[in-house]
């Protein structure tokens, strides 16, 4: 099953902190799937029309007209097309040094990959323009499409929490938004070393209540939902590149290789090394904790 599609690229994209790299639209058949596949920029896709199903970190998402969806570098994605109702979407390739940064502010990531409630005509002729930008070329065509897609992100942080205005009629506590931007951060920095007493510090609430809370909200401790995010990067890598073991564990905030080996196998039940070759040869593996 295919896909017909449009595409425009970029032909001088810039080095700031958020480029446009490429625009498009396409209208899927039934059961079109992309991936699974692992890139080094993000992809936003705003759905127009039809609904299919979007999968990152192992979760699904069923995803339809009037929301879109964000992958992410370095995150392992696939999607597909619903057999019954294929979706026709558009969508926007960029990176850059700030992005990762603007995209946390509205609340946006992988483990909060799609966006809802947002004024769907407003963002479809904002991809639009994306796409006419691009045809122009050059690089006033590169800084209108970054302008574009600026004001993309404004209308997605509209509806995210942190975007809202005084308006907002959610009723969650603070604590409730605490936990949710906690949870944001050690998605972002899992990579870095982090102490949850100086998140809980900076936060401003004592450890032991704030793991309560976090356990409460999201099923898991701050230390257990850390951790998860760390073994699925690190599976992430060793099924999609060839670096070591050391670097690896590195690339997930492990400084000792050995100790890092030691809670992989605790989660997969595999070395690191055993579960790459495993997994190359397509043969199936347990894991402790799903």
């Amino acid at each position: 099953m295919g896909e017909r599609a449009n595409l425009a690229i970029n032909e001088a994209p810039s080095k700031g902190e958020l480029s446009v790299l490429f625009c498009g639209q396409s209208i899927t058949e039934p059961l079109h799937h992309v991936g699974p596949s692992v890139h080094d920029y993000g992809i936003v896709h705003c759905v127009q029309s039809g609904r299919g199903k979007f999968t990152i970190r192992g979760v699904a998402y069923e995803v339809g007209a009037g929301e879109s969806f964000f992958i992410f570098p370095g995150e392992l994605h696939h999607y597909v097309a619903d057999e019954a109702d294929p979706w026709q979407y558009r969508w926007i390739g960029y990176r850059g040094s700030g992005v990762e940064q603007l995209l946390a502010i509205i609340g946006i990531g992988p483990h909060a990959p799609v966006v809802q409630g947002y004024r769907i005509h407003r963002v479809e002729a904002l991809f639009r323009n994306v796409y006419k930008a691009l045809q122009i070329g050059g690089s006033a065509g590169d800084m209108e499409a970054e302008g574009y897609m600026r004001v993309v992100l404004a209308e997605y942080a509209r509806t995210t929490d942190k975007g809202s205005d005084a308006n907002n009629d959610d009723k969650r506590s603070d604590i409730e938004r605490q936990v949710e931007q906690a949870a944001r951060w050690l998605s972002l920095q899992f990579d870095k070393s982090i102490s949850i007493d100086e998140l809980a510090h900076t936060l401003g609430y004592h450890r032991t209540y704030l793991s309560k809370m976090f356990r409460k909200q999201m099923g898991e401790s701050p230390m257990q939902f850390l951790l998860r995010i760390r073994m699925e990067r690190a599976k992430t890598l060793l099924m999609t590149t060839r670096l070591t073991i050391e670097q690896i564990a590195a690339a997930v905030g492990y400084e000792d290789a050995l100790y890092f080996s030691k809670l992989y196998k605790k989660w997969y039940l595999h070395s690191p090394s055993s579960h790459r070759t495993e997994m190359q040869s397509g043969k199936p593996s347990g894991c402790l904790y799903f």
